[in-house]
């Protein structure tokens, strides 16, 4: 400071006779302030002197601002609308232990497939949404042209070569997984085998499809493969237990009358589908093939 001497020479009684210093002003904003927008620097980068425990820096979970909070909150949204599109014989939850993870059941209702019964696995790349496709592993490799024989993978490539971001969505994944099943191609696929013996082999192709459903089958008794609360998990049929609650299920939110689906007082939708109900007889695969609630 370039201050004479005679202004820093203040006698005390000067001193206490002087006014307070104002305190500084009060932002316009008031204090109701946005925080910022996140930089698109990831959350692992950092000046060199950083800690190495710095468990910030040491976390990567997407880059371009999705950190482990945006990323959580954009797979909560592509969950959301998966349950929007609402479909049919799709079945999925994401993993206890990280969002990045998705198991389920996927059912096949029609065609070659009719009466499939498929447990999956969808891994997702730890830099989503930035990241390249996500994989889909079927538990048990189904007998298909495009998923291959030993490790269960659907090319998802195929269907998209670059994954972009805010473009594609995982359930447009779930959508072309269940469309492989009815409308086959052969070209370039992951099991030549089975695309030599659809073209050239009808009778053989289906025998072998046969097999791999009831193999798919019989291994949903068994625990899922993957270690996870969240997994759906199968019983046989309890006489004891399995026909009260679907009583419940059926007479606690709909009332059959004059051959259609009609709301009760209380039942929010009048289609049983959208209420998450589903039933089927005993060795049959027709969705809803009890129409009858109460005899159920």
């Amino acid at each position: 400071m370039s201050t004479s001497s005679e202004q820093m020479s203040v006698s005390p009684d000067a001193m206490s006779a002087s006014p307070s210093p104002s305190p500084p002003p009060r932002p316009s904003t008031d204090g109701r302030q946005l925080p910022s927008i996140p930089s698109s620097v990831p959350y692992n980068a950092g000046p060199p002197s950083a800690a190495k425990g710095n468990s910030l820096s040491n976390n990567n979970r997407g880059s371009n601002g999705y950190g482990p909070f945006f990323q959580e909150y954009s797979l909560l949204a592509e969950y959301n609308q998966l349950h929007q599109q609402k479909i049919p014989g799709l079945y999925v939850m994401p993993c206890a232990k990280t969002p990045l993870v998705w198991s389920g059941l996927l059912f096949i209702r029609q065609g070659l497939y009719q009466g499939g019964a498929f447990r999956f696995t969808l891994t997702i790349p730890d830099n989503y949404p930035d990241g390249d496709c996500p994989k889909f592993v079927f538990e048990y490799p189904v007998f298909h042209p495009l998923i291959h024989p030993e490790t269960g993978e659907v090319d998802i490539k195929r269907a998209f070569p670059r994954w972009r971001k805010n473009v594609n969505h995982l359930w447009q994944v779930f959508l072309y997984v269940k469309k492989i099943f009815y409308k086959l191609e052969v070209k370039s696929p992951s099991n030549p085998e089975a695309a030599t013996l659809y073209d050239q082999e009808m009778e053989m192709f289906k025998n072998r499809v046969s097999d791999s459903l009831k193999e798919a089958k019989d291994r949903l008794l068994q625990p899922p493969n993957l270690e996870d609360p969240f997994a759906l998990r199968f019983s046989p049929w309890n006489e004891a237990v399995h026909p009260d609650t679907r009583r419940q299920m059926i007479n606690s939110s709909q009332k059959r009358g004059q051959g259609h689906w009609r709301q009760s007082s209380d039942a929010g939708s009048a289609n049983p589908s959208d209420l998450g109900l589903s039933w089927m007889e005993a060795g049959q695969t027709k969705i809803f093939s009890r129409d009858d609630a109460s005899s159920a």
